[in-house]
C-alpha cells in the first residue's frame, strides 16, 4: 500500500471519530435571563395560548353582537308531482237547453302539467329590548376574558421568575455540596495517612468515610431536585424538558429591604389582585344577565315578517323556469307586524320566576365569595409582609455570620502564611464562609419570591418594589 493511500484512509477514519465525538457532544446550554425566560414563556406558553385563544372568542362575539338585529331570511324550494292528473274544467251549454244547442263547450280552468314546481321566501325579525342588554353582557364578558387573560399572564411571570429564582439557588447548593464532598474527601486521605502512620485509630478513619459517604445521597437528592426544576422551567417555556439552561447569576450582592406600608398593600390589594377584578366582573356579568332575562320575560316582542310562495304554473320539466317571469304566479303571502307579551313571567311559581331567583341566589354567593376572598387577601398580604420581615431580619443576622466567616478566614490565611495552620485548615474556613454567602443568598432569594407574591397580590408590574428598593 502506498503511503499516498494510507494518508487518504487515515484521514477519513480521524474525520469519522472527529463527526462521531462532535455529534455525541451535549447540545450547548441555553443562556437565559429571567426577563428573557418570561419574554419566551410569553410568547410559547400553551396555557397561556388557550386563555388567548379564549379572549379572542370574546372579543369576536362582542364585535359582532350588532348581528342579532339580522333578520332571518329562509329560502325554500321543491319540485312536486300531483298523484293524479289534473282535468279541466269545461262548461256544456247545450245542456241547458235547446237553445243553447250547438256552442262548443267553455273552459273554465283547472288542468295543467302533472309536474308543480313551487318556491318560499320568508323573512322575519324579533325585537326585545333585552337585545341591547345581551350586548352588554357580550361586551362584558369579553372584559372578564382579558382578565383572565392578564391574570394567566401575572401567574405565569409570577411562576417562571421564582422557578428561576430556585434554580440559582439549587446550583449554588449543588456547588457547595460538591465542595463539601471534596473536603471530605480530603479528610478521609489525611486520616488514612494518619491511621497508616499510628497517628489515629482506625475508628477516625470510619467516622471520616462515614461522614463523606453519608454525602452521596444529599448530592443526588439535590441534583435530582434540579432537574426537577429545569423540567418545570422548560415546560413553563414551551421548550423540550431536557433542555439544559445556563442561568445568569444574581448581580447585586444584597436584595435592597423597602419598607412596606401593610395598610396600603391591603388597600391596593382589594381592588388590583386579579383573582379579585375576575371575581368582580363575574358579578356584573351575572347582574347583567339577570337584567336581560327580566327585560325578556316582563317587556313585550316586536315582530316583523314578511313571506311569499311563488309558484311556476308551466310545465317545469318541459318549459324554460325564468324565460318569462309572468309565469310565476303568487299564490300567497303577507308582511305582519305584531306585538306579543309572554304572561308565564308573572307566574310566582313558574320555571322564568324561579330562574330569576336562582340568578339572585347566584349574586348573593358571588358577593359573599368576593367578601371572604378580600379578607383572605388582606390575611395573606399580612403573612407576606410579616414573612418579609422576618426574612430581612435574618437576613441582617445572616451578615454578621458572613462578616465573623470572613474574617476567620483572613486570620486563618495569616496564620498558615505564619506557619501555625495548614492549608486543610485554610479551607475549612473557606468552606464556612462560601456556606454562610450561600444561606444569605437564601434569605435573598426568600426575599425576591416574598416581593413576587406581594406584586401579584396587589396587582402591580413585577419589579416594581423591588425597584422602589433600589
Amino acid at each position: 500500500m502506498s503511503n499516498k493511500r494510507l494518508t487518504i484512509i487515515l484521514f477519513l477514519i480521524s474525520g469519522m471519530l472527529i463527526g462521531g465525538l462532535l455529534s455525541a457532544q451535549e447540545p450547548q446550554p441555553l443562556r437565559i435571563s429571567p426577563h428573557e425566560a418570561v419574554d419566551r414563556a410569553i410568547k410559547s406558553n400553551l396555557s397561556l395560548e388557550s386563555a388567548w385563544v379564549s379572549s379572542a372568542t370574546k372579543k369576536r362575539a362582542s364585535d359582532l353582537s350588532w348581528n342579532q338585529f339580522i333578520p332571518t331570511v329562509d329560502v325554500g324550494g321543491a319540485l312536486l308531482r300531483l298523484n293524479n292528473e289534473p282535468q279541466a274544467v269545461v262548461m256544456d251549454l247545450s245542456q241547458l237547453g235547446p237553445m243553447f244547442a250547438g256552442i262548443p263547450p267553455i273552459p273554465m280552468g283547472g288542468g295543467g302539467p302533472q309536474w308543480r314546481l313551487a318556491g318560499s321566501i320568508s323573512v322575519s325579525l324579533n325585537l326585545n329590548a333585552s337585545m341591547f342588554q345581551d350586548m352588554k353582557k357580550l361586551e362584558l364578558d369579553y372584559r372578564k376574558g382579558l382578565i383572565s387573560y392578564e391574570k394567566a399572564k401575572s401567574q405565569l411571570e409570577r411562576d417562571v421568575r421564582k422557578a428561576y429564582n430556585s434554580m440559582l439557588l439549587l446550583q449554588e447548593n449543588i456547588a457547595l455540596l460538591k465542595e463539601n464532598f471534596e473536603a471530605a474527601g480530603r479528610r478521609v486521605s489525611m486520616a488514612q495517612a494518619n491511621y497508616r502512620a499510628g497517628l489515629a485509630p482506625e475508628l477516625t478513619l470510619l467516622q471520616a468515610q462515614v461522614a463523606m459517604e453519608n454525602m452521596k445521597p444529599m448530592i443526588d437528592q439535590a441534583e435530582n431536585g434540579f432537574r426537577l426544576s429545569r423540567a418545570n422551567f422548560a415546560m413553563f417555556l414551551g421548550l423540550p424538558y431536557d433542555t439544559p439552561f445556563e442561568l445568569i447569576p444574581v448581580t447585586t450582592e444584597y436584595t435592597s429591604f423597602i419598607p412596606l406600608d401593610l395598610a396600603d398593600l391591603i388597600s391596593k390589594a382589594a381592588s388590583g389582585k386579579p383573582d379579585i377584578q375576575e371575581l368582580r366582573q363575574d358579578i356584573l356579568s351575572l347582574n347583567s344577565l339577570r337584567k336581560s332575562t327580566m327585560l325578556r320575560l316582563y317587556t313585550p316582542t316586536l315582530s316583523l315578517s314578511w313571506t311569499a310562495d311563488p309558484a311556476f304554473t308551466k310545465d317545469p320539466l318541459k318549459d324554460s323556469w325564468f324565460e318569462n317571469m309572468e309565469n310565476w304566479k303568487q299564490q300567497s303571502g303577507s308582511f305582519r307586524i305584531s306585538l306579543g307579551f309572554r304572561l308565564n313571567g308573572l307566574l310566582p311559581f313558574g320555571g322564568e320566576r324561579q330562574g330569576i331567583r336562582s340568578l339572585d341566589d347566584s349574586i348573593k354567593i358571588a358577593n359573599i365569595g368576593l367578601a371572604q376572598m378580600i379578607r383572605g387577601t388582606e390575611i395573606e398580604i399580612y403573612n407576606t409582609v410579616l414573612s418579609l420581615e422576618k426574612t430581612r431580619s435574618s437576613a441582617e443576622a445572616q451578615a454578621q455570620t458572613i462578616s465573623l466567616a470572613e474574617r476567620a478566614y483572613r486570620l486563618s490565611e495569616q496564620a498558615y502564611h505564619a506557619g501555625l495552620q495548614d492549608f486543610f485548615q485554610v479551607q475549612n474556613t473557606q468552606l464556612e464562609l462560601k456556606q454562610a454567602k450561600v444561606s444569605m443568598l437564601e434569605q435573598q432569594f426568600n426575599y425576591l419570591n416574598g416581593l413576587i407574591d406581594l406584586e401579584y397580590s396587589i396587582g402591580v408590574p413585577f419589579g416594581t418594589l423591588n425597584t422602589q428598593g433600589e
